[in-house]
């Protein structure tokens, strides 16, 4: 008995390092919880040609987006955890659990950390029809009409939300928070002039900031965007001590082996590090910033006891 158990444990040995050597054997799914054409979306669409390129097989972007990101990754959270099903998450995955009662799962025990990917800042644009040309006649006017400005967000929950909700309490500001079904909705009645404030990704800022079609008045971290050269924080317009980052980075469901979360960290070290890669990121209005397995776990821990300090603060609640 004891010899069979020796060969079973010996088996194992060989066979466990080989499910990393023989990784990836087929496609790899990659699932983002937003809609597409959003920030987070946008980001996992540069990378997916590369990163397949490097492991050798196609990566499969699948969109599931709901209830601020918790659709999408609760199915990632019950997948298989073997290298083939990834999450690609944005700072509203350590957001929503402060909002939302009844949760599928725990945001870091679930979870298998993989890496960071990239950080970048919103900007807080509005429609030219609104009459504000900076963030001073913006505050005025939400203070002189409170709760009939409306902002638009990609959802309840959302990153956008909880920035928004952020500006207006800190600025003293009221505003009404209009939730859509993704980025691209909000986007659409942006420029249509359905609601005519949000705090949109660079990727949908950027074009419509140059035709004019949107106003650009601040950018949400403390340092200005290379981007926007010319556009000022909020910390310099006015609402001292705001920063807001957003972040990108990558999971996998809970139980991951370690080789091939290694291997897909050490992969995507070497796809973002390339100047190619660096030049699509940037042009995304994302500043690649990479870490390891243990890095970005410590990043969600401390993020996730931040935003819930905020929606406290706050007092930002779901429809």
């Amino acid at each position: 008995m004891k010899m069979i158990l020796l060969s079973a444990l010996a088996l194992a040995a060989i066979a466990f390092p080989a499910l990393a050597e023989d990784y990836p054997s087929r496609p790899i799914r990659i699932v983002v919880p937003f809609g597409p054409g959003g920030f987070t979306d946008v980001v996992a669409r540069i990378i997916q040609k590369e990163l397949g390129a490097a492991l050798g097989q196609p990566i499969i972007i699948e969109n599931r987006a709901g209830a601020g990101s918790t659709i999408g990754s609760a199915e990632i959270a019950k997948a298989k955890p073997d290298g083939y099903n990834l999450l690609m998450i944005s700072t509203t995955h350590v957001i929503s659990p402060h909002l939302y009662k009844s949760m599928q799962y725990d945001p870091i025990k679930d979870f298998t950390p993989i890496m960071k990917l990239g950080e970048g800042p919103y900007v807080l644009v509005v429609n030219p029809k609104l009459g504000v040309k900076n963030v001073a006649e913006l505050i005025a006017l939400a203070k002189a009409k409170p709760n009939q400005v409306d902002y638009a967000s990609s959802g309840n929950g959302s990153s956008q939300h909880l920035v928004g909700a952020l500006f207006a309490t800190m600025a003293g500001a009221p505003m009404n928070h209009i939730p859509y079904k993704g980025s691209s909705g909000a986007m659409n009645d942006l420029l249509g002039g359905q609601v005519k404030v949000s705090f949109v990704g660079m990727p949908n800022a950027l074009p419509n900031i140059a035709a004019g079609k949107l106003r650009a008045l601040a950018v949400t971290t403390k340092k200005r965007s290379p981007d926007l050269p010319d556009v000022p924080t909020l910390d310099e317009s006015g609402v001292r001590g705001y920063d807001a980052t957003i972040w990108l980075a990558l999971l996998a469901p809970p139980g991951t082996p370690r080789e091939i979360v290694n291997k897909l960290n050490s992969e995507l070290t070497r796809v973002l590090s390339t100047p190619e890669s660096r030049k699509l990121i940037s042009s995304a209005g994302v500043e690649v910033a990479t870490s390891s397995p243990e890095e970005l776990a410590k990043l969600m821990q401390s993020e996730l006891d931040r935003w819930g300090k905020v929606v406290r603060d706050t007092g930002a609640t779901v429809n």
